[in-house]
């Protein structure tokens, strides 16, 4: 059975007076050395997340509530998440790419060089219906060999967010003035990409419009951490901006307005939304995966469109 602990649900806006959720926050696996990069498979019912310093993807299934190993030697995963067609995404830092896991359980290698020179290390990942994918590339995987293989930037320490074509296998830069991008969302309508910029000072979310042809432009400041450094972002169905910090979840109004925190006894890295009503909230936190039921929704993306090149 899983460990509860009490919910604290901190409103600072009247706005965020209905979100919130169960009384109690469950903890469904503890044990990690740095929980990351939660995705739920709907059509499975299971949620896979990354304990990166283990080398190791995690697997819990939701109708029996067993937790274990999904991957061994996962080339020190971060971020994942779930293409158009169910497919597992995932950034390995360890081997500086971005890889596909195919239904059969084979690893398609989608990027890991950029002009010919090896990417940092795979931050944090996001697929557009279009089947595009963009990524965040900081150099925490290569920093150390805690997270990932010590090694040296070919960019020369710079950090890009790229956007990934996987029918083309082209790949662009799309922002190249971030010190740390890290987590990334698109909005409900995919207008608009939400980047968190983990180390630079304050940290903070910047939003870019997308314009039809796949470029980022805008680029403002959406909102400041207040409490330690943002990690990973999603939104829900009321384009509200929910955001990893290391004291909890912090909730974003559209206009930017922090409304409210779901405060944890751990730092956050990052959370997604799951379940059949994607009204889910999984959490990972340091050495922990934590879940409650919330009044608020996942945002429903479009659905895959046929990409013009093809």
């Amino acid at each position: 059975m899983a460990e509860t602990i009490p919910a604290q649900f901190q409103v600072l806006d009247e706005r965020f007076r209905y979100c919130d959720g169960d009384y109690v926050v469950e903890r469904l696996h503890t044990g990690s050395r740095k929980s990351e990069g939660p995705v739920y498979f709907p059509a499975g019912r299971y949620l896979v997340w990354s304990d990166i310093p283990n080398d190791r993807l995690m697997r819990w299934d939701e109708t029996t509530g067993a937790v274990g190993v999904f991957r061994h030697c996962s080339g020190y995963a971060n971020g994942n998440t779930i293409d158009r067609q169910g497919r597992l995404i995932t950034c390995e830092q360890g081997n500086r790419r971005v890889t596909r896991t195919e239904h059969d359980g084979t690893i398609t290698v989608l990027a890991d060089r950029y002009h010919g020179k090896r990417l940092n290390s795979p931050n944090d990942v996001v697929v557009r219906a279009d089947g595009t994918i963009w990524f965040t590339d900081p150099i925490y995987g290569i920093h150390s060999d805690y997270e990932g293989n010590k090694g040296d930037s070919e960019f020369g320490g710079a950090c890009y967010v790229f956007r990934l074509d996987p029918a083309t296998g082209d790949l662009r830069v799309v922002a190249d003035d971030f010190c740390r991008p890290n987590g990334l969302a698109f909005s409900r309508d995919e207008q608009r990409l939400y980047i968190a910029d983990t180390r630079q000072e304050p940290s903070h979310i910047r939003v870019f419009d997308v314009t039809a042809e796949g470029a980022l432009t805008g680029g403002k400041i959406f909102a400041d951490c207040d409490f330690g450094r943002f990690d990973g972002l999603r939104l829900d169905d009321a384009g509200r901006v929910w955001a990893a910090a290391w004291d909890g979840v912090h909730c974003f109004d559209p206009d930017g307005t922090l409304i409210g925190k779901l405060l944890l006894p751990e730092s956050v890295a990052n959370l997604t939304f799951g379940g059949h009503k994607r009204n889910h909230l999984f959490i990972t936190a340091a050495t922990s995966l934590y879940t409650l039921r919330v009044t608020v929704n996942g945002a429903r993306y479009p659905e895959p469109i046929e990409q013009v090149h093809r």
